[in-house]
């Protein structure tokens, strides 16, 4: 048996850039375990595992350790993978029933626009390991179910922090979102994101973590609509849009593989 494979460069429009995810189309559900192993070997950041159900598709997302409840760079790849591939034409929606609800995406020219739950953080104390983790003193520690949320000084300490990924890795959560106000006119705010509990020492453009990045500075600098650049090696670009109780995600993406998975 054989499944359709495609590797997407999520949250850019050139390849080698933003956030690499495989996208694994499936005619039928398969075991955990088995998405799992293939997640590992495909060894990117999340691997998504996509189903045709009634109602749309089944998607599911596999880091090469564990399953996440919730991945926007892997959304996004797996939108784009649809409306490329013509499985589904220019003008429909893209919708996604996951552990965090339905998920849905919409073509905007060369963007695509993704419906996400709002993740704001509220305010936390912080464990010892997070601040000898991160070597700083924060601005701000927060936290939302997922992950912890620190803003830090400047642009500048966003860029050139080194974590201790053995350390973070211990914290009860899914990882730490690192960011601060842009020092240039491009963007509106910077960050990092960093899960070693899940295997993922730094992924490079995060969408989920702006499901926290957009409320969060949507109340500091009173805009609802903010572009945010992901400061990793690779780096991306994702606007926001915040509206209640939802996140409106943009961002581009580029195909650079397909082929078939065999087993």
């Amino acid at each position: 048996m054989s499944y359709a494979m495609y590797i997407v460069d999520a949250f850019t429009k050139e390849s080698f850039r933003g956030n690499p995810a495989a996208v694994c189309m499936l005619d039928a559900p398969r075991e955990d375990e088995w998405m799992q192993r293939v997640a590992s070997e495909m060894n990117l950041s999340e691997t998504a595992f996509l189903v045709p159900v009634a109602e749309g598709y089944d998607l599911r997302w596999f880091t090469p350790e564990a399953e996440v409840d919730l991945c926007g760079h892997a959304t996004l790849a797996t939108a784009h993978v649809l409306w490329e591939t013509g499985r589904l034409a220019g003008d429909e929606t893209a919708g996604f029933m996951t552990k965090s609800g339905l998920l849905t995406a919409q073509k905007a020219g060369d963007w695509i626009v993704m419906d996400f739950p709002a993740e704001p953080p509220e305010a936390s104390n912080a464990p010892e390991e997070l601040l000898q983790g991160l070597g700083l003193i924060p601005r701000f520690i927060g936290r939302n179910r997922m992950d912890f949320f620190v803003e830090v000084d400047s642009e500048e300490t966003v860029r050139t922090l080194r974590p201790d990924f053995a350390l973070l890795a211990r914290l009860p959560a899914r990882g730490v979102i690192v960011t601060s106000r842009s020092s240039g006119g491009d963007y509106d705010f910077v960050s990092r994101a960093f899960y070693p509990g899940t295997g993922v020492d730094e992924d490079p453009v995060t969408g989920s973590a702006h499901c926290a990045l957009a409320p969060y500075w949507g109340k500091r600098l009173r805009k609802d609509e903010l572009v945010g650049y992901q400061a990793s090696k690779r780096g991306g670009i994702v606007k926001v849009r915040h509206d209640g109780a939802r996140v409106y995600l943009s961002g581009q993406a580029v195909t650079v593989l397909k082929g078939e998975w065999y087993s």
